[in-house]
């Protein structure tokens, strides 16, 4: 069984047994057969991630949805992590192959290169000046690609927050006894009312802790790129929160040259991802959900809310 058959992390979750990827790898790719492989436990929670040999990755979704739907899905991330990691300051995974449905298993899953390191689940960063500024670095190339016309598109993370007020309110009632709910409340109806004073740019969409590789105190690689798009230019701010503690915050927040507005709504995205990592993941993923409860602590001891 593999580790995502312990405790599923949710309720439409799909079985990833190694036995079935090694006949799926095998029969699909012959050119990795005999190659050692294994189940690596992340910070994840999208993908059950079994590494091919030293270079290479394969990840299947956890989540039961039509074939047709995931095999769309994958080859949209592999395009955008393609395009994110050309414009990148650090390495990132790239799409290799598309793997077809057997064995059991019902979904499309796809093979991308590898990128060693820690995440930053493993090895924190908080307090490293220099990671801040090699998020800066990273941000910044992000926000110069071209946007080659393109523009957000849905009501995710991004956009407009009060599209979330739903959500929020889901997170509220579920994380009694869990958070402080009535301050956290009170905080929500505050940053939902901030104005949208930015075009949209290129974000990564996703940096959070799991997706973030470390060394030595450094920002060693991103995962995850399969959501670059156009957003909200405060939506990788989240990282600020997620990752930093208030010294090299305020390192990112210099370096990038952010706004007060624009810097709010960092936290608000950052607040808005949190809250629902809290509640959701508390008992299946203790690592997640320490780390958003962890974000949202920065969030309440800092000075940009008193």
């Amino acid at each position: 069984m593999g580790q995502h058959d312990v405790v599923a992390l949710h309720e439409d979750q799909v079985s990833v047994e190694t036995r079935v990827v090694r006949r799926l790898v095998d029969e699909q790719f012959t050119q990795w057969v005999g190659l050692p492989l294994r189940e690596v436990a992340t910070g994840g929670t999208v993908n059950a991630i079994f590494r091919i040999g030293d270079h290479l990755a394969a990840r299947f979704p956890l989540r039961d949805q039509p074939a047709a739907e995931v095999r769309a899905w994958l080859a949209a991330e592999g395009a955008a992590a393609a395009e994110f990691a050309g414009a990148s300051t650090v390495p990132a995974p790239e799409l290799v192959a598309l793997g077809a449905p057997g064995h059991g298993y019902p979904m499309p899953w796809g093979v991308q290169t590898w990128v060693p390191g820690h995440d930053a689940t493993v090895d924190n960063p908080g307090d490293s000046l220099e990671f801040a500024t090699d998020l800066a670095g990273l941000i910044t190339a992000m926000r110069g690609v071209d946007m080659r016309g393109r523009v957000f598109e849905g009501r995710g993370r991004g956009g407009h927050l009060p599209d979330h007020d739903a959500w929020m309110a889901t997170c509220f009632n579920d994380s009694e006894g869990l958070l402080d709910v009535a301050r956290l409340t009170t905080i929500w109806a505050d940053l939902r009312e901030l104005p949208e004073v930015d075009a949209d740019v290129m974000t990564h969409g996703d940096l959070t802790p799991a997706n973030v590789l470390v060394e030595a105190g450094r920002l060693a690689g991103v995962l995850d790129a399969g959501g670059f798009a156009p957003a909200d230019p405060a939506l990788d701010l989240v990282a600020a929160w997620h990752l930093l503690d208030a010294g090299p915050r305020d390192v990112l927040r210099s370096s990038l040259g952010c706004g007060e507005v624009t810097w709010r709504r960092g936290i608000a995205w950052a607040f808005q991802q949190s809250i629902g990592a809290v509640w959701y993941y508390a008992k299946s993923h203790p690592v997640m959900s320490n780390w958003a409860h962890r974000t949202l602590d920065r969030i309440l001891a800092a000075d940009e809310l008193r």
